[in-house]
Formats: C-alpha cells, sequence, structure tokens
C-alpha cells in the first residue's frame, strides 16, 4: 500500500466532508467526475450515489508518505488491520490498485502515483475550508490546541495556562508539548510559542508575536560547587543529552571537569543529575536561575538561544480564543522577561 505538511505528514483528525461522488446504478461507466480528476479506468458504480470517503484517503496519503502500514497506523493512531481496510475500501471504489507490496515497504503503482498528486490537493483544499470556517468562530468556547518545547510548558507557562482556564472555562485546552514541531498549516495546533534565533526563517504564511529574548547558561549544584571549593576529589562532569553534546558556546569557566561526561535523553533526567552533583550542565536561565538547588558555574558566559514568538496561521488567528490567549501569554512573557534574560539573579 504522513512548527508545510505535518512533516511526517498526515492530516489533524477531523469530521472531513467527502470530496467527490461517482455513479447511480450498476452498469460499468465512465465516470465524469474520475475522468475530469484522472481516475480514468472504468468501474461498475453502486445503486446507490458512492462517495469517495476523505477518511480513505487520508489513510492512502499516510502509507504513501510512512512506506508502510505499520508507519501509517502509528502516524494516524489506529490499528494495522484499519489501514488495510481503508486502502481496501479506496481501491475498490476507484477501480485500480495502489500500492505494490515489496520487501522493502509499499511502493505505488502507476495509479497510485496519479491518486496521490490528486490527494495532496484534496489535503490542501480540506486545510483551507476548515481553517476559513474556524477563523469565523469568534466564540470564547471550544477547542484551543497549544504547541511548545517541554521546558518551556513544564518550568515556565504552565502557571499561566491553569490561569487562563480558569478565567475562560469553556475553552477546551490542549497543551501540545513535545519536541516535535506541530504544523500550524495543518491545523496540528492553533498556537505555536516557539524560540527563533532567525526571524528570516519563520513561514510566510504564519502571524507572529514577538516575545522577550531567551538566554542560556553553566550551571551546577551549590552543594558540589561549595565541595569543588573544599577541593574535594570527586570528578566533576559534563551532564549533557546525548543527542545534542556539549553546546560550542558553553565552557567550564573557573571549575573544570576532571571526569567522563554523563548522558540522559531528556531534560527532566538532565536537571535531576546536576541536582545530584555529578556536574555541570547548560540550561536555560528561566530554569537554572529558579531553582534554589541550583548555581551557575563561576567564570562563565551567558548564551542566547533566541527570540521567543507566539505563531498563528491564516484565520485561525482571528477567532476569539486564540486572540484571548495570545493576549493573555504576550502580557506573561513580557513579565517573564528579566527571567527569561538571565537578568533577574546575579551570579554567585
Amino acid at each position: 500500500m504522513a512548527d508545510a505538511g505535518r512533516d511526517d505528514r498526515c492530516p489533524p483528525i477531523g469530521n472531513w466532508a467527502t470530496l467527490f461522488g461517482m455513479g447511480y446504478d450498476d452498469r460499468p461507466y465512465w465516470c465524469s467526475m474520475c475522468s475530469l480528476r484522472g481516475f480514468w479506468k472504468p468501474h461498475r458504480a453502486a445503486r446507490e450515489c458512492t462517495m469517495i470517503d476523505w477518511d480513505d484517503v487520508r489513510h492512502f496519503l499516510a502509507v504513501a508518505r510512512g512506506g508502510s502500514v505499520r508507519a501509517a497506523a502509528g502516524r494516524l493512531g489506529v490499528n494495522h488491520s484499519t489501514v488495510l481496510r481503508r486502502i481496501a475500501q479506496l481501491e475498490e471504489r476507484l477501480g485500480a490498485q495502489m500500492f505494490e507490496k515489496l520487501p522493502s515497504g509499499y511502493r505505488l503503482t502507476a495509479a497510485g502515483e496519479e491518486v496521490l498528486e490528486l490527494a495532496n490537493q484534496m489535503e490542501a483544499s480540506s486545510h483551507q475550508l476548515e481553517t476559513r470556517v474556524f477563523g469565523r468562530d469568534q466564540s470564547v468556547r471550544g477547542l484551543l490546541r497549544v504547541t511548545l518545547a517541554p521546558p518551556l510548558a513544564t518550568h515556565l507557562l504552565m502557571p499561566d495556562f491553569a490561569d487562563f482556564a480558569r478565567l475562560h472555562p469553556d475553552i477546551e485546552m490542549e497543551i501540545l508539548s513535545s519536541g516535535e514541531l506541530a504544523n500550524l498549516t495543518n491545523r496540528e495546533a492553533d498556537v505555536a510559542i516557539r524560540v527563533v534565533y532567525d526571524r528570516k526563517t519563520l513561514p510566510l504564511n504564519l502571524h507572529g508575536l514577538k516575545g522577550p529574548e531567551l538566554f542560556g547558561g553553566v550551571y551546577m549544584s551549590r552543594d558540589r560547587l561549595a565541595a569543588w571549593r573544599a577541593d574535594a576529589p570527586d570528578p566533576i562532569r559534563w551532564i549533557v543529552i546525548s543527542i545534542h553534546g556539549i553546546p560550542d558556546w558553553a565552557r567550564e569557566g573557573e571549575v573544570r571537569t576532571t571526569g567522563v561526561p554523563f548522558r540522559t535523553t531528556d531534560g527532566e533526567a538532565q536537571i535531576v543529575a546536576v541536582r545530584q552533583g555529578l556536574g555541570i550542565t547548560t540550561l536555560p536561565c528561566f530554569v537554572g536561575d529558579a531553582d534554589p538547588l541550583l548555581v551557575r558555574v563561576p567564570g562563565t558566559d551567558l548564551h542566547m538561544y533566541g527570540t521567543l514568538w507566539l505563531l498563528t496561521q491564516g484565520e485561525t488567528r482571528k477567532t476569539k480564543r486564540v486572540q484571548l490567549f495570545t493576549e493573555f501569554v504576550s502580557r506573561r512573557l513580557a513579565a517573564y522577561a528579566p527571567l527569561l534574560a538571565g537578568l533577574s539573579l546575579s551570579r554567585d
């Protein structure tokens, strides 16, 4: 047999209209709609009007983009058999085989290649339709999806999200706190809070509200610094997230590392490790300065990660709940500017 489509390319789950129909009796015939859209093969129409279901097309796109049924099922959050059933339904309605099954995965047939081009157009039209209708919604109720990096949610903005939820109890908030960038164009999220180093890299179709600058520094535990000053013999290690390593800008300052690195797979484990006195690590200032157990390593400098931006897209930004949220969070971020820039605490 998916922060621009989902960069692994599957559209958001929702109620989608079926987009084009076929015949009305049980005779083989050339369907005018299929011919117009490139589905050239004569097929037998159902007695009742048969519609191509967008959900079938959605599953087709996920397999075409993922290269396997398993990848498609994972992206769509369904089981293996559901994907196979949806593909079979689409093939039956179009009267053509969409995929060849190979040892390396699923490869599109010639018919599948033509369907893929049109399915991409259907997807784009569906997103545009949903976005325009959503933009007319001026109620202060309904779903609001916000995407941001986990540290911003966990260590900075969750109390503010809670305040906003209390102010607007009819808005259903969904916080997408993940290292993966949700795609606003595909309506995977309504608002993105992102750290942007170069403004020129922002997509032109996104509306941006600029926030404060974000800085980071090098930190260690207060107890470990006191032990180092007392000439404790324990080794001091760099504590790093495995996939990132030691940033180019970071240096040891007055405290020199003497042990092999200590690696973690996520930011929360990194913070716990530095609290335990294993060594030094880099953290955003809003994390390190706010932690009473941590202190900046003497002789080290701050580094600018980038600028925080609140991003919205198209008609979505015109909705009342998105406007209320962006205005609210923008004010909170402005108040956090000294903390984000590393100016709220003096160095020890």
